[in-house]
């Protein structure tokens, strides 16, 4: 029997990415797999993959930064598979560049998605965690957030970014205590450079920047991080992985 038979798990930025591969990660351990984003299109042909190679997923569309969206989201995809036992907080947004010439509505953007995002989508879905973890033949639950090497070092350039991953652990860690009782389980990933779509939407100077910094450095693939978070949330009751750092080789920050 596959390590998570019979539970649900429910992954916010699934259309792409960290996101898409964790969903496929986690649908092969036997999760059925409720996948949020914006993007349905891309959303529906990820679940009709996961689906045609024998697992179970659902697509669910809503913006994280909109509570009511994602109330509504989680509250459809317990309707739908009657139950949610993981959540993973992986929905993000990266912006670059000095704060003394930066936009507010960047700023802005980054607490919505990384902080809000992550606010909102947890609040909901706690109480169908705890609900499943009582009644779970695994007898826990768990919450995981895809934080940053940026949650442990700020940098010139990604100040704003780093308050967020900073605060995604702080949180994180504060639930993690509240929660012991309950047997759901809190834990963090926090990949270093990734090859993903974050950086598409970046200006030419912050891409530059960025990719000065990465010269050289063979990056993860999202399926490293996908890896990451299904070891966490496959172990024993009685095993609580609470943070994982994934870094690229090479990479030294």
């Amino acid at each position: 029997m596959t390590a998570l038979a019979g539970t649900v798990a429910l992954v916010t930025g699934a259309s792409s990415g960290i996101g898409a591969a964790t969903a496929r990660a986690l649908a092969a351990e036997g999760a059925a797999v409720a996948l949020l984003a914006r993007r349905r299109d891309r959303l529906t042909a990820l679940a009709d993959e996961i689906t045609a190679g024998g697992g179970t997923a659902v697509a669910v569309t809503a913006d994280v930064t909109d509570s009511e969206q994602v109330t509504a989201a989680v509250a459809a995809t317990v309707e739908a598979c009657g139950r949610l036992d993981v959540l993973v907080n992986n929905a993000g947004l990266l912006r670059m560049g000095p704060a003394a010439q930066a936009p507010l509505g960047d700023w802005d953007d980054l607490v919505s998605v990384n902080v809000r995002g992550v606010l909102y989508t947890t609040h909901a879905a706690l109480p169908h965690l705890i609900a499943a973890a009582a009644d779970s033949l695994r007898g826990v639950a768990d919450v995981v957030t895809i934080s940053s090497t940026g949650g442990r070092v700020a940098r010139p350039g990604t100040a704003v970014y780093s308050l967020t991953k900073f605060g995604v652990n702080a949180f994180s860690e504060g639930i993690r205590q509240e929660l012991i009782g309950s047997r759901v389980r809190v834990g963090i990933v926090g990949p270093g450079s990734v090859e993903t779509e974050i950086t598409d939407h970046l200006d030419a100077d912050a891409l530059a920047a960025q990719r000065a910094r990465t010269a050289g450095v063979l990056k993860l693939e999202p399926e490293d991080v996908a890896d990451a978070v299904t070891y966490m949330v496959t172990r024993n009751r009685r095993v609580a992985v609470n943070e994982i750092l994934v870094r690229a080789a090479e990479q030294t920050w």
